[in-house]
């Protein structure tokens, strides 16, 4: 007989190693896929190794893919934090790219230290007002909001390519769906000569360290925590679990946002229907493998960011597919959740007494 008893303090040596062994199991199992493949595993390893981190130009790649994957990842942590289910990131991620493309592109004009805090704030309103909807309905009318969030994302999706057969549409695009692009004044500047690494990157960076102060230190992260401990709770000592939701809402919703503003003003300089390969549901990921810490989302988005660029890279190199980076991160996740409850619980093996 198996029986679960609850860790009356599990500890910081399980709490912060759980994520980490998580990530080490899943990079060796990644092993079996590799044999399946009949592809050579100790150079595959080596070749992601070097594809994420063997130049300056890999260190670029990796920390450009880290930066959309910091901010979704923090959007999802603090929302979750508060039982508030955003499975919305995508969409509110493009809806925030299409705001800073929208105001970005030349409708207003002036210098840079005007233009790229414009158009972060417009896309981080965006962002915030698709949670907010959802969030009311959730407080107000008790309608699940990893529905209404999930469902959102296909319909931000059918919205842009509309947009972008209309009114967005760049006339110099040769017929392709893209915006017009975003104007100098407005584009987020290189952090290195020649390399795509952005402005982006220090903006996520600051992020998650005012989001960790925020969390510990302020009343309001206060309420954030004591509402996702236990909502009747928090609402018998006085706290207002609707204004709590709808401050979470629009943080997680305006980080989304950021993130896109962060695509379209550091990475492509314009909004195309592929602007995101999922970085919205691989906010959850991070979020996930960083127990929604947003220290340790800084972290856990470095490991997913590495394993997406060395797996392109190895993937060209021996020709397996780099669908393996998947792989690699759903497993890690599920090794996280396993890690997750085992820290939690006491596991006891009951053996029957004969009667």
């Amino acid at each position: 007989m198996i029986r679960f008893e609850p860790r009356a303090n599990p500890g910081p040596v399980l709490t912060y190693g759980v994520p980490v062994i998580a990530a080490a199991i899943a990079i060796l199992l990644a092993a079996i896929p590799l044999a399946l493949a009949d592809a050579p595993i100790i150079r595959a390893y080596g070749l992601m190794i070097s594809g994420a981190f063997g130049s300056v130009f890999s260190i670029s790649e990796m920390l450009t893919r880290a930066t959309p994957l910091i901010l979704t990842g923090l959007a999802a942590a603090i929302a979750f934090r508060a039982k508030l289910w955003n499975i919305g990131a995508e969409g509110q991620l493009y809806m925030g790219a299409m705001a800073a493309v929208a105001i970005g592109s030349g409708v207003i004009d002036g210098p840079s230290w005007i233009m790229i805090p414009v158009v972060m704030i417009a896309g981080a309103i965006a962002g915030a007002l698709m949670l907010i909807g959802p969030t009311l309905m959730k407080t107000r009318l008790g309608v699940d909001e990893v529905v209404t969030t999930l469902l959102l994302n296909f319909i931000v999706l059918l919205f842009v390519q509309m947009m972008l057969e209309g009114a967005l549409k760049d006339p110099m695009s040769m017929g392709w769906p893209q915006s017009e692009p975003i104007i100098d004044s407005a584009v987020f500047p290189p952090l290195i000569e020649r390399m795509r690494v952005h402005f982006g990157l220090i903006i996520a960076l600051v992020s998650a360290i005012a989001l960790a102060v925020f969390v510990k230190r302020t009343v309001w992260g206060f309420e954030i925590r004591a509402v996702g401990e236990n909502a009747a709770a928090a609402k018998f000592a006085g706290i207002s679990v609707t204004k709590t939701m709808i401050l979470v809402a629009a943080l997680s919703g305006g980080l989304a946002g950021l993130a896109g503003v962060a695509e379209v003003a550091g990475t492509r300089g314009y909004l195309a229907t592929d602007l995101s390969p999922g970085y919205g549901y691989a906010g959850i990921v991070v979020a996930m493998l960083a127990r929604l810490s947003p220290v340790g989302v800084i972290a856990s988005a470095l490991f997913v960011a590495s394993v997406f660029v060395g797996a392109d890279s190895m993937s060209r190199a021996i020709g397996v597919s780099s669908y393996l980076a998947d792989l690699i991160v759903a497993m890690a996740l599920l090794c996280v959740l396993i890690g997750g409850f085992l820290t939690r619980f006491t596991v006891h093996f009951d053996r029957k007494t004969a009667g």
